[in-house]
């Protein structure tokens, strides 16, 4: 069993991703290997007093890019949308971003 900071990497800051904070929907990036059990268990865990109704998650493939002659991959990742329930609490984090 891994450690709730295992699963859960860093949270997803960009403007799409704080558009839905109204909706009770948080964006995280997770370890790759992370299911969706694990992830729904490590979001309230790490949250106390949030209920998570469901979890969407996403393979992001890796960018191709190029410095100068050399090129290569950056590095894929997983990430997660997590939808809460209607009674459950905010995660505060995301309510001091705005």
């Amino acid at each position: 069993m891994k450690a709730p900071q295992d699963i859960i990497i860093r949270p997803v800051i960009t403007e799409a991703s704080m558009a839905n904070v109204q909706l009770k929907k948080y964006t995280f990036k997770v370890a790759k290997d992370a299911n969706k059990i694990e992830i729904a268990k490590a979001v309230e865990a790490l949250f106390p007093g949030v209920k998570v109704a469901k979890v969407n998650t996403m393979n992001c493939r890796g960018r191709f890019k190029r410095m100068g002659r050399y090129a290569g991959y950056t590095a894929s990742s997983k990430k997660a949308i997590v939808t809460l329930t209607e009674g459950s609490k905010t995660i505060e984090f995301f309510d001091t971003m705005f």
